[in-house]
């Protein structure tokens, strides 16, 4: 699979969360970009087989992060231009408030 075709996978589902789409379907959408095959060198060395394993996962999960990326770019400056009251940077500070303040609570328990 090419990096174009990763990165239009993670705005797929971005888009089939956003249109209701079970997340069962969206999880199955986003395993098709890990292998599920990995070439590994004929050793007893677990050091060398992980670090065989995980670069052939380096490149899937790189470039589904970058689709994530371009998509809330694309999504944050078209908001800023028709939000002017809350620009994008307020809204990620909240949302980061919020989960510290859920990471508190469950410290707390």
């Amino acid at each position: 699979m090419t990096e174009s075709e990763i990165q239009l996978k993670a705005i797929a589902a971005l888009t089939a969360l956003r249109g209701g789409v079970p997340q069962d379907y969206v999880s199955d959408l986003l395993g098709e970009v890990i292998p599920t095959r990995f070439l590994v060198p004929d050793t007893d060395d677990a050091v060398e087989v992980g670090a065989a394993v995980l670069s052939q996962l380096t490149g899937p999960v790189s470039a589904l992060v970058r689709g994530f990326m371009l998509a809330f770019e694309t999504v944050a400056n078209a908001y800023d231009q028709t939000e002017p009251g809350a620009p994008t940077e307020q809204v990620l500070q909240a949302l980061a408030l919020a989960i510290a303040g859920d990471e508190d609570e469950d410290e707390g328990d």
